[in-house]
């Protein structure tokens, strides 16, 4: 804790210098075109939200993890939807998504489904990384009849709670967020962050960086991010009492160098859903779909084609 600290004071000390070099802010979303990606919007509980949808076939909907986008599924998402309908969204107060007060797990897992309404998806698989693998394992446990198929892609869930998160949110939602607040440019933390989620350092790109720090300059944005690292989560023995309310096949995936989430959580998964099974990547850190796609991928798809459904809207 105390290096990560000391790693938020040369962030900060950082920032102050960049503000004497003005910097235009980034330009983001070049992606998009070459994948033939176009932003959709819909309003649901009065916030809106920011999705992109492509192909066609049985439903795939795609969660990101804290922090992120759904650019996270850049280098998937065009595989996937040469045999599948895809859909990516940004959650609340992340990416294009409108901001929210009062964020929480719950919260996010109600705009989940919520969209799925707004689209007339009664049934689909989910593919969550991070925090979006503990959403998509909360609307799977509440509404097994919703999920059809489920692949957790290096899931929060049973480190939650404040006192189990990576050290670096730990302190982003203390004292140091409110200071980080207050940048001119939050640059340097994403590049931290990143830094600590990648294995492979050169993935972190300019354009990577460029991406993950554009939706963090609108005003209020970081605030509504310690706000949600603030908001009470489940604890670890409750969140694994709701996982046995998981019905659906599920696959767990797993960068066996991950920083963040230990590799031991993916047993922790495999243990907890029935029937569930678990892949792990050597030498491959928090994000597997955006450090190893090409074998991300492959064993989504693998998944997916086993796990069809006939009752699911193609």
């Amino acid at each position: 804790m105390r290096r990560v600290a000391a790693a938020l004071v040369l962030v900060v000390l950082l920032a102050g210098v960049m503000a004497f070099w003005p910097r235009a802010a980034p330009s983001t979303g070049a992606w998009l075109a070459a994948a033939r990606l176009e932003p959709r919007y819909e309003r649901v509980e009065g916030l809106r939200l920011r999705y992109v949808r492509r192909g066609r076939g049985p439903t795939v909907v795609l969660l990101h993890g804290i922090a992120s986008s759904l650019y996270t599924w850049k280098d998937v998402l065009p595989g996937l939807a040469t045999t599948h309908d895809v859909i990516a969204l940004d959650f609340p107060g992340f990416g294009g998504s409108d901001l929210a007060p009062g964020l929480s797990a719950e919260g996010l897992r109600n705009a989940v489904v919520g969209l799925l309404d707004r689209l007339a998806i009664p049934r689909t698989r989910l593919v969550g990384n991070s925090l979006g693998g503990a959403v998509a394992c909360l609307v799977a446990a509440r509404q097994p009849w919703r999920v059809s198929g489920l692949v957790l892609i290096d899931a929060a869930g049973f480190r939650m709670d404040a006192e189990s998160r990576p050290a670096l949110l730990r302190a982003l939602g203390g004292m140091l967020g409110s200071a980080v607040e207050l940048l001119p440019r939050p640059r340097p933390l994403v590049a931290l962050g990143l830094r600590q989620v990648f294995h492979d350092q050169t993935r972190i790109t300019r354009e990577k960086i460029d991406e993950y720090e554009a939706p963090l300059l609108r005003p209020g944005a970081l605030a509504t991010l310690r706000a949600l690292l603030n908001t009470p989560a489940p604890s670890a023995a409750e969140f694994e009492v709701m996982l046995g309310g998981v019905r659906a096949p599920t696959l767990v995936i797993w960068g066996a160098e991950d920083r963040w989430i230990p590799v031991a959580d993916a047993e922790r998964f495999a243990a907890a859903i029935p029937g569930a099974r678990r892949v792990v990547f050597p030498a491959c850190g928090h994000m597997p779909q955006e450090e190893r796609p090409e074998e991300t991928l492959r064993l989504v798809e693998e998944f997916l084609a086993t796990s069809s459904d006939s009752r699911e809207e193609g």
